[in-house]
């Protein structure tokens, strides 16, 4: 309103124009007042313009993919004091939303013939810590060449994905190349578990041979359902909701693979996940090989 007034004041003046418009002249004389002299704003309209720059860094340096609550807590991690309730408030305003996840396909064949290791695990997703249970499972993504696959490696203490991989063949090879990736990545593997479900990459001679020789304890799903591999489902929902989603039309299988790097990256190192307090995984981590150093340190002084 103040634009229009703004736009034809030279012809018929401000007080014809605010005589038929639903604007007092004090109001518009104030509003360009605030325009000319920001000090003269309302706090809470100050307040929101030093926000809103800092709200939209946030959501744009993390993928676009943070919704109030996310973009929230990240503004608390780095001292900025707002509320939540003022984080919806601005990004409902300024057209700011997180990304919203969809439903899970399987892509997993499950054997029912081959004998599976027992279900080591039974719904119960926790760790004390890193490298006591891992999760693996792979999912799809529709591309112009063909479909591509993509599996991962998760440590459930963390969320940490340890290792990963894509192809364009759905084959065991694709899976274990992942396994290998998270071995390399993770070498002390004592006592470990790791989790799947029934699907026949899995379950495949060279998969449980490799676990075997790098002494990992196998474990499958009992049921076959989603629930037998909850974790590793979220993270992938994740995946199919911040990348695949969000970002397509693929390509290639290339084009899949670099943004999944990023991702990754990004997932393990800047990712603030509420399951581990709102941290990323890699600092989650840190703290609990911290917490282990302290009591050494304590041993060693006596």
């Amino acid at each position: 309103m103040t634009t229009f007034i703004d736009d034809h004041r030279e012809v018929y003046g401000v007080e014809p124009i605010c005589s038929v418009l639903p604007i007092a002249p004090s109001s518009y004389y104030e509003q360009k007042a605030r325009q000319a002299d920001p000090s003269r704003l309302p706090a809470r309209a100050r307040s929101d313009a030093a926000l809103e720059p800092e709200i939209d860094r946030v959501w744009k340096e993390n993928r676009l993919v943070y919704g109030a609550h996310k973009v929230w807590k990240q503004l608390k991690r780095e001292d900025v004091a707002v509320a939540r309730c003022t984080v919806e408030r601005l990004m409902r305003k300024m057209g700011l939303r997180g990304t919203v996840r969809g439903k899970r396909v399987r892509t997993t064949i499950p054997d029912n013939v081959t004998t599976r290791p027992l279900d080591l695990v039974d719904r119960d997703f926790t760790a004390t810590h890193p490298n006591q249970l891992w999760v693996a499972d792979l999912t799809y993504v529709a591309t112009w060449s063909g479909f591509v696959y993509v599996a991962f490696v998760i440590d459930v203490f963390s969320r940490m994905i340890v290792g990963w991989r894509v192809s364009r063949s759905l084959r065991s090879d694709l899976a274990l190349d992942a396994l290998e990736q998270a071995l390399w990545a993770r070498p002390k593997s004592k006592d470990l578990v790791h989790h799947s479900d029934r699907g026949v990459q899995y379950l495949s001679i060279r998969y449980t041979e490799r676990l075997a020789e790098a002494g990992i304890e196998p474990s499958v799903g009992s049921v076959g359902d989603s629930y037998d591999n909850a974790l590793a489902e979220t993270v992938i929902g994740l995946y199919k909701t911040e990348v695949i989603g969000k970002d397509g039309p693929w390509r290639t299988a290339d084009h899949v693979e670099f943004e999944t790097l990023k991702w990754v990256d990004w997932f393990n190192n800047r990712r603030l996940l509420g399951p581990i307090g709102y941290v990323p995984p890699v600092e989650y981590e840190e703290m609990y090989y911290q917490e282990q150093e302290v009591p050494a340190m304590v041993v060693g002084l006596k």
